[in-house]
């Protein structure tokens, strides 16, 4: 393996610190090595029991340090193979851009080349002629044999597509349209590499027409997609065996896979299709300019009446001012080829800024039929330049470098007067970008740990995009609306990840509380950007913390009945002071100041155990549900306290009732005076602190002489 090197140094390093371990282990490791002659020749020379159990050891230690020394570097060597995954990953996504790039560029390049020799051809015709001559020998001799051809090219057409089921109303037919090349292709999944179907591509001179083949019917096939040639672009996929003998087709957004019959086939259609697509924009080009050519206008039929002059000179005022508009500037002329230039490079900003010289220059031009053809064509650059900045703003593009990698395209766009169509990608991609680091993050066995990178994570993200997009929209108020609408679905999401980490796995409530503090004091950073969003995490959370309080609430009950169920009323013996001293601490950090009032001689305490274990386990419920509390669980949480107080007090009641002996009614009054005295006023008291306003319920428990009003004669009590 990689790593086989490193083991061997490691190995030599701890097995060689000493000459008897450097000895034992170069034997060890000797060729002719024989186990049996060893032990036979050890069991000889040993002088007795304890020099077989010493060698023994030395070998079992060498055995334990081998082996992990050989896992430390299997595990150096398998982090280094992620590592270089994911790098090898990066790379394949950029060199994949990089040719696409090439490609294109290699196409806009031919096509200024053939420009250019159209250009020089139309100067000089013979020159034309001579060349046209020695590009093609096999040229039409006259043009009876150029329209044959043209008619038997477009008779092939028909028959071929008379196989295809479902095509007529899609493909109509044109006097222009032929067929250039045509064959069987398979299809294959372009992220699992996993064969799709049997397909058959009809390749004509302005579009790629795929059909699948039909089953049980040889030759047949039926209509599956239909793709210009102006938006499509053609990549050679490297062979990676056994996938081999494929190339790519892009018709942004999506992409398919084909594979041919043989590397033969593959390299025609690669040739074809690139030749089709720049006979295509040649011819396309050429049509324009030929539209473009000013018509001279009819003669108009002579008058012989007098006032027609006059008429006549009236009307050509207007068309003298349409007139006025100059076109003739080398860089308008130009305009259309640097636009194509500019895309290609990626120089967004260049072709932007031609954009808005040429809309400077033709602000106060009127609108005549020169400025309209020319607007045409810049249009359509337009539509491209949009199209390429809108794939940028794609969340399948890298996600790496955050919120700033998409300013450029991001302002561009703006440029463009595509605000709208901004903010919506833009938003996009940060959603993906968000999601992504969320899913990237590892659920450590500590819960509170998790949340801690899971809040990090993700209002950093948040904070960052909030940032970056008040500087990419600080002109366009109405894209405010929707980053709000953002914000509170990417909340959502959040809020996702972390209840599933906190409340579903049934955490404690110290450590729901504790996690669900630290999501508020992140969120609170949010209002340094003027975003405050406290509302919609306690709106999205109010359900989960509810379950978990009624929950607690109900096991703090099940434990009180539990304890009630064996209550002797017995006071406690602590048996030393440490214990006593804990205990006291204890009861003052939950608010009990008087405990000592409580406390006999020696290590006793004139309490049941019972009592003081309640009064613990509830002011600790007190204190974490006090640490979720918002508004909205004023109520839950009131009833929940009012429900565990009961199942205490109700238990002293009746205890109280049934108890004939006089010293243990007198112990059982003690424990009703400290609850009525001491805990109930320790805990409206806390409520009203963490709250912020009394409760009237808990005043009533603690006014009432007795909570329940019970049948003097009855022994039973309703719990």
């Amino acid at each position: 393996g990689p790593g086989g090197g490193g083991c061997g140094a490691d190995m030599a390093l701890s097995l060689g610190e000493g000459g008897g371990g450097s000895r034992l282990r170069r034997q060890l490791e000797s060729g002719g090595f024989a186990a049996g002659e060893y032990v036979k020749q050890l069991s000889q020379q040993s002088d007795g029991d304890r020099d077989l159990q010493e060698h023994r050891q030395r070998i079992q230690a060498l055995s334990e340090e081998t082996a992990q020394s050989l896992k430390r570097n299997v595990y150096q060597n398998y982090r280094q193979f992620i590592e270089t995954a994911r790098e090898i990953s990066y790379l394949e996504s950029e060199m994949y851009q990089l040719s696409h790039i090439l490609t294109e560029q290699k196409g806009i390049m031919e096509a200024v080349t053939q420009a250019l020799l159209l250009q020089a051809d139309r100067d000089d015709p013979a020159l034309g002629a001579r060349r046209a001559a020695a590009a093609d020998p096999f040229l039409p001799l006259s043009a009876k044999d150029a329209a044959a051809n043209e008619e038997g090219r477009q008779r092939t057409l028909t028959t071929l597509l008379e196989k295809v089921e479902g095509c007529r109303d899609l493909l109509p037919e044109s006097p222009g349209k032929y067929l250039v090349y045509n064959g069987d292709l398979v299809e294959y999944d372009a992220d699992h590499m996993a064969q799709i179907q049997r397909v058959h591509a009809f390749l004509m001179n302005d579009c790629l027409l795929v059909a699948t083949a039909l089953p049980n019917r040889r030759g047949a096939y039926r209509y599956d997609a239909l793709y210009p040639l102006d938006g499509l672009a053609v990549v050679n996929v490297k062979d990676n065996p056994p996938m081999k003998d494929m190339f790519k087709l892009l018709m942004f957004p999506e992409s398919r896979i084909f594979q041919a019959e043989n590397a033969k086939i593959k390299k025609e259609w690669l040739e074809v299709l690139e030749e089709t697509k720049r006979n295509r924009a040649l011819s396309e080009k050429r049509r324009l300019e030929q539209e473009a050519l000013p018509r001279p206008a009819p003669a108009p039929p002579e008058s012989t009446n007098p006032f027609d002059e006059d008429e006549d000179e009236e009307e050509d005022e207007p068309s003298a001012e349409e007139e006025v508009v100059d076109l003739s500037l080398e860089w308008i002329q130009e305009l259309p080829e640097d636009l194509d230039v500019c895309i290609a490079q990626r120089d967004f900003e260049g072709a932007v800024d031609l954009l808005d010289k040429l809309n400077e220059y033709l602000a106060d031009k009127p609108v005549s039929q020169p400025v309209k053809e020319l607007r045409a064509k810049v249009d359509e650059r337009v539509r491209q330049l949009t199209d390429v900045l809108v794939f940028e703003l794609s969340p399948d593009r890298s996600l790496r470098g955050g919120p700033r990698a998409t300013r450029r395209a991001v302002s561009q766009l703006i440029r463009l007067g595509q605000s709208t169509k901004a903010c919506e990608l833009f938003l996009k991609n940060r959603a993906a970008a968000v999601q992504t680091a969320i899913r990237q993050l590892r659920i450590e066995g500590a819960t509170l740990l998790y949340i801690h990178k899971l809040c990090h994570v993700f209002f950093t993200s948040l904070l960052e995009t909030a940032r970056e997009f008040e500087t990419d929209f600080a002109g366009n108020n109405g894209c405010y609306s929707a980053f709000v609408v953002w914000a509170r679905s990417s909340m959502r999401m959040f809020v996702d990840a972390f209840s599933k980490q906190v409340f579903d796995s049934k955490e404690s409530l110290s450590t729901a509380a504790e996690c669900v503090k630290v999501a508020k004091e992140h969120c609170k950073q949010l209002s340094e950007i003027g975003l405050d969003l406290t509302f919609i995490i306690h709106a999205l959370l109010v359900k989960d913390i509810k379950g978990a309080l009624q929950s607690y609430k109900d096991i703090i009950i099940e434990a009180t009945k539990h304890r009630n169920s064996e209550e002797m009323w017995r006071k406690m013996n602590l048996m030393t002071p440490e214990a006593l001293g804990k205990l006291r601490e204890e009861m003052r950090s939950c608010g009990v100041g008087n405990f000592d009032q409580y406390t006999g001689d020696d290590c006793w305490v004139n309490l049941s155990y019972t009592v003081v274990a309640f009064t613990k386990q509830t002011m600790a419920f007190l204190e974490e549900a006090l640490k979720l509390y918002f508004p909205e669980l004023h109520m839950v949480l009131l009833e929940s306290l009012v429900e565990i107080i009961l199942v205490a007090v109700q238990h002293v009641d009746y205890s109280l009732r049934c108890e004939q002996d006089p010293e243990k009614k007198a112990f059982i009054r003690q424990n009703a005076s400290f609850l009525y005295e001491t805990v109930l006023p320790v805990v409206e008291k806390r409520f009203e602190e963490g709250v912020g306003k009394p409760a009237k319920q808990l005043q009533d428990l603690r006014n009432a002489s007795r909570l329940m009003r019970v049948n003097p004669e009855s022994t039973t009590s309703v719990v």
